[in-house]
């Protein structure tokens, strides 16, 4: 029985023993836990700056041109002759399409029969009136018998005439969509003629902007078609009246277009540029952090613990502005010299701990190429 007894004391020794070793070593580990600091995350930053930007409204526009139009026939008939080629420059009055005017020819030889005719019997008229051979009113029918063919004589002419189908007004054709002996309805088109200069740019701005608008403003266009490119044009008319429904402001730009790169219905943006330039806050557009909630972006800022200075990530929110080439106006939330992350944002967290790499990062530019839009 004493041998049991001792046993067992011995076991429960060990084992309390054992326990307070583990406590000890779990301890430890929390202890080590708590002072592992994780390595800090390399970020690229750049340093919030004032800068002087144009003023500048931005629309949508289209590219509408100063002449256009889809050829067509008023009258209706069969085509003898194309004259022209899909793509080709033409002047004004250039033949375009004939069509058939075989019986409108013989009419008129007709008519222009009768005018002759109807000349010989005034003629006679004429010298049997100056004899008192005949009345006045024989006479007046004469004059007016002739009148008439000649007025059907110019009927028939007028006809001829539009089945000529010519160009009224000099410009650029489009593709061909009549064939030869095809009979053409009135109004069916033949061909799409467009004045490629100068071109106008049709775009609208909100009520609000009217008292910054005046005609002979500068204009610029760009369009995803040429990238890195802005055209220049002047603001010729503002619309008198509002859109009741937008409440907005029609305006028209006109650009001289000499090398021919806009055409019409293209899709372009618009920016009217103000005379005055204002300061703004300036920090390139991939340090904005957007969300749901708002725009934020990361300062680096410095902290001191245990007698060393580490740079952590602070997370502050922001309000912006409009944007210029690579760059974010902000207008409040930040001030001058502070300095934002603006790249490897999506790996911070508030109070992360950071250290900065700028070399080999893109430099942000106020004309980006390609352009930003």
């Amino acid at each position: 029985m004493k041998k049991f007894i001792a046993g067992l004391i011995i076991v429960v020794v060990v084992a309390s023993l054992l326990g307070l070793v583990k406590v000890w070593q779990i301890h430890r580990l929390i202890g080590s836990a708590a002072l592992f600091l994780p390595p800090p995350e390399t970020v690229s930053t750049a340093v919030a700056h004032e800068e002087q930007w144009p003023d500048t409204l931005t629309a949508i526009g289209t590219v509408n041109a100063a002449q256009g139009v889809m050829v067509s026939p008023e009258i209706a008939g069969t085509v003898t002759e194309i004259a022209f080629e899909s793509g080709a420059t033409v002047k004004q009055g250039d033949l375009l399409v004939k069509l058939d005017t075989s019986s409108e020819d013989a009419q008129l030889r007709a008519a222009e029969a009768q005018v002759q005719l109807a000349k010989l019997n005034l003629d006679r008229t004429l010298k049997l009136h100056t004899d008192n051979t005949v009345s006045q009113s024989e006479l007046d029918q004469a004059e007016a018998t002739l009148k008439q063919n000649q007025a059907d004589a110019d009927a028939i002419r007028a006809t001829v005439e539009k089945k000529t189908i010519r160009a009224p007004f000099a410009g650029r054709l489009g593709i061909r969509l009549v064939n030869l002996g095809e009979q053409l309805d009135v109004g069916k088109s033949i061909v799409s003629l467009q004045s490629p200069a100068p071109l106008f740019v049709d775009f609208s701005l909100p009520q609000q902007n009217l008292s910054l608008l005046s005609t002979g403003l500068v204009v610029q266009v760009s369009s995803d078609s040429y990238p890195g490119t802005n055209f220049t044009g002047e603001l010729t008319a503002i619309n008198p009246d509002l859109n009741a429904i937008t409440r907005s402001v029609q305006l028209r730009a006109k650009f001289e277009n000499a090398d021919q790169l806009l055409r019409p219905g293209m899709f372009v943006r618009v920016a009217v540029v103000r005379p005055e330039s204002e300061p703004v806050l300036a920090v390139p557009a991939t340090a904005i952090l957007s969300a749901p909630y708002g725009d934020a972006v990361y300062l680096v800022e410095p902290q001191t613990a245990n007698g060393a200075t580490n740079l952590i990530a602070q997370q502050k929110f922001i309000r912006t502005g409009r944007t210029h080439g690579d760059f974010v106006s902000v207008e409040s939330g930040l001030k001058a010299g502070d300095r934002v992350v603006t790249a490897g944002i999506a790996k911070l967290h508030n109070g992360a701990s950071v250290q900065e790499n700028n070399t080999d990062v893109p430099k942000a530019s106020l004309s980006p190429t390609p352009s930003n839009g």
